[in-house]
């Protein structure tokens, strides 16, 4: 989904996002969670991408955008919510077990490149615990106290290997990828 999002143009960015009533209720819910915490980010990039391109004015007025901004910003804000979607749709159907696992695995080529994928992932595990169980703040300076006691929690990865299924969904889904890049693109 993501890598189809990088293809796509506006109509269809806008018709996926207005897909997303179709996941059901609770990723609906986690969806409008994650955005609405990503919404600065959404603004600051909207503006940045509006403003700061180049190309004729969208209005007549001395603080116009361009036209060619406004729709770089709005793709850019478009493929970011669809990122949100699927993790949203991930976090939803997956347990944190299962989710982590599956990021192993596909990481593992990695290794042979001389990265270590285990940092990678228990770095999104904390920022995954993180936004779960931090506080609602009523004041920024919340955020800066430092908590009477850390709570330690023990999460364990279930080291399975790819199953046969697995690798011919693998398969599907990039054989499936590539003939929809090229119509997005066409």
């Amino acid at each position: 989904m993501l890598l189809l999002s990088q293809g796509m143009d506006d109509r269809l960015l806008m018709a996926a996002i207005l897909l997303l009533p179709l996941f059901g209720r609770s990723v609906l819910s986690r969806f409008w969670q994650l955005a609405w915490g990503a919404r600065w980010l959404f603004l600051s990039l909207f503006v940045i991408l509006a403003w700061g391109g180049i190309g004729e004015a969208a209005w007549n007025g001395p603080m116009a955008p361009s036209r060619e901004g406004l729709l770089d910003a709005s793709a850019h804000v478009g493929r970011l919510l669809m990122a949100l979607l699927a993790v949203a749709v991930l976090r939803e159907w997956m347990s944190t077990t299962d989710l982590l696992t599956g990021i192993h695995r596909l990481l593992e080529p990695m290794r042979r490149c001389g990265l270590d994928s285990d940092r990678g992932l228990v770095r999104l595990l904390l920022v995954l615990n993180y936004i779960e169980t931090m506080p609602k703040p009523r004041d920024w300076r919340m955020l800066l106290d430092v908590p009477a006691s850390s709570n330690s929690e023990v999460f364990q990865l279930v080291d399975q290997p790819l199953a046969v299924r697995d690798y011919l969904i693998i398969a599907l889904a990039l054989v499936g990828a590539v003939p929809l890049l090229y119509l997005v693109q066409g």
